[in-house]
Protein backbone atom coordinates (compact mmCIF):
# COMPACT_ATOMS: atom_id res chain seq x y z
CA UNK A 1 0.00 0.00 0.00
CA UNK A 2 1.32 3.41 -0.91
CA UNK A 3 1.82 6.02 1.76
CA UNK A 4 -0.43 9.03 1.19
CA UNK A 5 -1.74 12.26 2.69
CA UNK A 6 -5.53 12.50 2.91
CA UNK A 7 -6.33 15.56 5.04
CA UNK A 8 -10.00 15.93 4.05
CA UNK A 9 -11.50 12.46 3.47
CA UNK A 10 -15.05 13.83 3.65
CA UNK A 11 -14.41 16.10 0.66
CA UNK A 12 -15.57 15.32 -2.88
CA UNK A 13 -14.52 14.72 -5.55
CA UNK A 14 -11.01 13.51 -4.83
CA UNK A 15 -8.01 15.25 -6.39
CA UNK A 16 -5.04 12.93 -6.89
CA UNK A 17 -1.80 14.93 -6.56
CA UNK A 18 1.27 13.29 -8.11
CA UNK A 19 4.77 14.49 -7.25
CA UNK A 20 7.93 14.88 -9.29
CA UNK A 21 11.09 12.76 -9.42
CA UNK A 22 12.87 12.66 -6.08
CA UNK A 23 10.01 14.41 -4.34
CA UNK A 24 7.03 13.07 -2.36
CA UNK A 25 3.37 13.73 -1.63
CA UNK A 26 4.19 16.34 0.99
CA UNK A 27 5.51 18.58 -1.79
CA UNK A 28 1.85 19.50 -2.40
CA UNK A 29 1.48 21.06 1.05
CA UNK A 30 0.68 24.48 -0.46
CA UNK A 31 -2.21 22.98 -2.43
CA UNK A 32 -3.71 20.72 0.25
CA UNK A 33 -5.26 23.57 2.22
CA UNK A 34 -6.61 25.38 -0.83
CA UNK A 35 -8.25 22.24 -2.19
CA UNK A 36 -9.68 21.36 1.21
CA UNK A 37 -11.17 24.82 1.65
CA UNK A 38 -12.81 24.47 -1.77
CA UNK A 39 -14.49 21.24 -0.65
CA UNK A 40 -12.31 18.74 -2.50
CA UNK A 41 -10.60 15.65 -1.14
CA UNK A 42 -6.91 16.09 -1.93
CA UNK A 43 -4.98 12.81 -1.88
CA UNK A 44 -1.19 13.09 -2.21
CA UNK A 45 0.54 9.69 -2.42
CA UNK A 46 4.23 8.87 -2.36
CA UNK A 47 5.05 6.89 -5.49
CA UNK A 48 6.70 3.53 -4.78
CA UNK A 49 10.32 4.08 -3.76
CA UNK A 50 9.80 7.73 -2.83
CA UNK A 51 8.91 9.36 0.46
CA UNK A 52 7.49 6.73 2.82
CA UNK A 53 6.33 4.28 0.13
CA UNK A 54 8.49 1.18 -0.07
CA UNK A 55 9.81 -0.24 -3.34
CA UNK A 56 9.86 -4.04 -3.68
CA UNK A 57 12.64 -4.09 -6.27
CA UNK A 58 10.54 -6.02 -8.78
CA UNK A 59 10.61 -3.42 -11.51
CA UNK A 60 9.65 0.26 -11.42
CA UNK A 61 7.74 1.64 -14.39
CA UNK A 62 5.35 4.44 -15.32
CA UNK A 63 2.65 1.90 -16.14
CA UNK A 64 3.06 0.07 -12.86
CA UNK A 65 2.94 3.36 -10.95
CA UNK A 66 -0.37 4.20 -12.62
CA UNK A 67 -1.69 0.74 -11.77
CA UNK A 68 -0.71 1.14 -8.12
CA UNK A 69 -2.47 4.50 -8.00
CA UNK A 70 -5.61 2.91 -9.41
CA UNK A 71 -5.45 0.42 -6.56
CA UNK A 72 -5.09 3.24 -4.04
CA UNK A 73 -8.03 5.17 -5.49
CA UNK A 74 -10.16 2.01 -5.34
CA UNK A 75 -9.08 1.21 -1.78
CA UNK A 76 -10.00 4.72 -0.62
CA UNK A 77 -13.38 4.55 -2.35
CA UNK A 78 -12.73 7.77 -4.27
CA UNK A 79 -14.59 6.93 -7.47
CA UNK A 80 -13.58 9.04 -10.47
CA UNK A 81 -10.90 11.59 -9.54
CA UNK A 82 -9.29 14.73 -10.84
CA UNK A 83 -5.62 13.97 -11.56
CA UNK A 84 -2.91 16.60 -11.08
CA UNK A 85 0.74 15.83 -11.79
CA UNK A 86 3.96 17.83 -11.81
CA UNK A 87 7.00 16.75 -13.85
CA UNK A 88 7.30 12.96 -13.31
CA UNK A 89 3.88 13.13 -11.68
CA UNK A 90 2.54 14.62 -14.91
CA UNK A 91 3.91 11.68 -16.87
CA UNK A 92 2.26 9.23 -14.48
CA UNK A 93 -0.95 11.28 -14.67
CA UNK A 94 -0.96 10.87 -18.46
CA UNK A 95 -0.49 7.11 -18.11
CA UNK A 96 -3.26 6.94 -15.50
CA UNK A 97 -5.71 8.92 -17.67
CA UNK A 98 -4.93 6.87 -20.78
CA UNK A 99 -5.04 3.46 -19.10
CA UNK A 100 -8.01 4.13 -16.78
CA UNK A 101 -10.20 6.83 -18.37
CA UNK A 102 -13.23 5.68 -16.37
CA UNK A 103 -11.39 6.74 -13.19
CA UNK A 104 -10.69 10.28 -14.42
CA UNK A 105 -12.72 13.49 -14.37
CA UNK A 106 -10.16 16.12 -15.40
CA UNK A 107 -6.38 16.23 -15.80
CA UNK A 108 -3.97 19.03 -14.89
CA UNK A 109 -0.37 18.63 -16.05
CA UNK A 110 2.30 20.95 -14.66
CA UNK A 111 5.81 21.38 -16.09
CA UNK A 112 5.81 17.97 -17.72
CA UNK A 113 6.16 16.42 -21.16
CA UNK A 114 4.83 13.89 -23.65
CA UNK A 115 8.35 13.00 -24.80
CA UNK A 116 11.63 14.24 -23.38
CA UNK A 117 13.81 15.47 -26.24
CA UNK A 118 15.73 18.61 -25.23
CA UNK A 119 16.24 21.02 -28.13
CA UNK A 120 19.29 22.71 -26.64
CA UNK A 121 22.69 21.16 -26.06
CA UNK A 122 22.64 22.41 -22.45
CA UNK A 123 19.48 20.41 -21.84
CA UNK A 124 21.09 17.18 -23.03
CA UNK A 125 24.17 17.88 -20.92
CA UNK A 126 22.03 18.36 -17.81
CA UNK A 127 20.04 15.15 -18.23
CA UNK A 128 23.05 13.08 -19.20
CA UNK A 129 24.98 14.41 -16.20
CA UNK A 130 22.12 13.48 -13.90
CA UNK A 131 21.89 9.99 -15.39
CA UNK A 132 25.63 9.33 -15.18
CA UNK A 133 26.03 10.62 -11.64
CA UNK A 134 22.95 8.73 -10.40
CA UNK A 135 24.10 5.44 -11.93
CA UNK A 136 27.87 5.65 -11.46
CA UNK A 137 28.22 7.63 -8.24
CA UNK A 138 24.87 7.66 -6.45
CA UNK A 139 21.69 9.70 -6.28
CA UNK A 140 22.97 11.58 -3.24
CA UNK A 141 25.77 13.13 -5.27
CA UNK A 142 23.38 14.48 -7.90
CA UNK A 143 20.83 15.78 -5.37
CA UNK A 144 22.61 19.12 -5.11
CA UNK A 145 22.76 19.44 -8.91
CA UNK A 146 19.01 18.90 -9.18
CA UNK A 147 18.17 21.20 -6.26
CA UNK A 148 20.24 24.03 -7.70
CA UNK A 149 18.60 23.62 -11.10
CA UNK A 150 15.07 23.66 -9.62
CA UNK A 151 15.70 26.40 -7.04
CA UNK A 152 18.52 28.58 -8.44
CA UNK A 153 17.62 31.88 -6.82
CA UNK A 154 19.22 33.57 -3.82
CA UNK A 155 16.86 33.10 -0.90
CA UNK A 156 15.78 29.60 -1.96
CA UNK A 157 18.30 27.78 0.23
CA UNK A 158 15.62 26.20 2.43
CA UNK A 159 13.75 24.92 -0.62
CA UNK A 160 16.97 23.42 -2.00
CA UNK A 161 17.62 21.73 1.31
CA UNK A 162 14.11 20.27 1.42
CA UNK A 163 14.49 18.84 -2.07
CA UNK A 164 17.91 17.38 -1.27
CA UNK A 165 16.49 15.74 1.86
CA UNK A 166 13.62 14.31 -0.16
CA UNK A 167 16.00 12.84 -2.74
CA UNK A 168 18.05 11.30 0.06
CA UNK A 169 14.91 9.49 1.27
CA UNK A 170 14.26 7.92 -2.13
CA UNK A 171 15.17 4.30 -2.83
CA UNK A 172 18.16 4.53 -5.22
CA UNK A 173 16.86 1.60 -7.28
CA UNK A 174 13.50 3.27 -7.82
CA UNK A 175 15.10 6.65 -8.53
CA UNK A 176 17.42 5.29 -11.21
CA UNK A 177 14.66 3.17 -12.76
CA UNK A 178 12.37 6.22 -12.83
CA UNK A 179 15.03 8.24 -14.64
CA UNK A 180 15.33 5.56 -17.30
CA UNK A 181 11.56 5.25 -17.62
CA UNK A 182 11.14 9.00 -18.08
CA UNK A 183 13.81 9.01 -20.77
CA UNK A 184 11.93 6.30 -22.70
CA UNK A 185 8.44 7.75 -22.23
CA UNK A 186 6.55 8.87 -25.33
CA UNK A 187 2.80 9.43 -25.17
CA UNK A 188 2.42 11.69 -28.22
CA UNK A 189 0.38 9.26 -30.33
CA UNK A 190 -1.80 7.99 -27.49
CA UNK A 191 -2.65 11.48 -26.28
CA UNK A 192 -4.66 12.05 -29.45
CA UNK A 193 -7.28 9.72 -27.96
CA UNK A 194 -7.51 11.51 -24.59
CA UNK A 195 -11.06 12.83 -24.28
CA UNK A 196 -10.94 14.51 -20.90
CA UNK A 197 -10.68 18.21 -20.03
CA UNK A 198 -6.94 18.89 -19.77
CA UNK A 199 -5.09 21.91 -18.43
CA UNK A 200 -1.34 22.28 -18.96
CA UNK A 201 0.37 24.65 -16.51
CA UNK A 202 3.90 25.84 -17.28
CA UNK A 203 6.38 27.89 -15.33
CA UNK A 204 7.64 30.66 -17.60
CA UNK A 205 11.25 30.09 -16.49
CA UNK A 206 11.27 26.29 -16.32
CA UNK A 207 14.76 25.14 -17.34
CA UNK A 208 14.14 21.45 -16.58
CA UNK A 209 11.26 21.00 -19.05
CA UNK A 210 11.44 24.06 -21.34
CA UNK A 211 8.27 25.59 -22.76
CA UNK A 212 8.98 24.16 -26.22
CA UNK A 213 8.82 20.64 -24.79
CA UNK A 214 5.60 21.42 -22.96
CA UNK A 215 4.06 22.85 -26.13
CA UNK A 216 4.45 19.41 -27.74
CA UNK A 217 2.24 18.08 -24.95
CA UNK A 218 -0.35 20.82 -25.47
CA UNK A 219 -0.46 20.25 -29.23
CA UNK A 220 -0.92 16.48 -28.82
CA UNK A 221 -4.02 16.68 -26.60
CA UNK A 222 -7.32 17.61 -28.26
CA UNK A 223 -8.74 20.76 -26.66
CA UNK A 224 -5.96 21.15 -24.10
CA UNK A 225 -5.67 24.55 -22.47
CA UNK A 226 -2.30 26.11 -21.65
CA UNK A 227 -1.57 28.58 -18.85
CA UNK A 228 1.91 29.99 -18.27
CA UNK A 229 2.75 31.20 -14.76
CA UNK A 230 5.02 34.28 -15.01
CA UNK A 231 8.45 34.20 -13.35
CA UNK A 232 7.95 30.65 -12.03
CA UNK A 233 10.41 27.84 -12.68
CA UNK A 234 10.10 24.06 -12.55
CA UNK A 235 8.63 24.07 -9.04
CA UNK A 236 5.69 26.10 -10.29
CA UNK A 237 3.34 24.94 -7.53
CA UNK A 238 5.71 26.52 -5.00
CA UNK A 239 7.18 29.52 -6.80
CA UNK A 240 3.89 30.61 -8.37
CA UNK A 241 1.62 29.20 -5.68
CA UNK A 242 -1.11 31.87 -5.65
CA UNK A 243 -1.69 31.91 -9.40
CA UNK A 244 -1.14 28.16 -9.63
CA UNK A 245 -3.82 27.46 -7.02
CA UNK A 246 -6.24 29.96 -8.52
CA UNK A 247 -5.77 28.52 -12.01
CA UNK A 248 -6.15 24.95 -10.80
CA UNK A 249 -9.27 25.63 -8.71
CA UNK A 250 -10.92 27.53 -11.55
CA UNK A 251 -10.28 24.65 -13.93
CA UNK A 252 -11.57 22.01 -11.52
CA UNK A 253 -14.73 23.98 -10.72
CA UNK A 254 -15.79 24.45 -14.35
CA UNK A 255 -18.72 22.35 -15.53
CA UNK A 256 -18.12 20.19 -18.57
Amino acid sequence: MLHYLDPHPEGSPAVLLLHGLGSEGASWILQLGALTEAGYRPVAPDTAGFGASAYDGRGWSIRRSAQELKGLVHALGCGAVHVVGLSMGGVIAQQFALDYPEQVRKVALANTFAVLRPRRFSGWVYFLARMLVAHLVGIERQAGLVAMRVFPEVGQESLRRQLVDSIYRADPRAYRAAMRALGRFNSVERLKSLRKPVLVISGENDTTVPLQEQQVLVDAIPGARHVIIPRAGHAVSVEGVELFNKTLLTFLSEIG
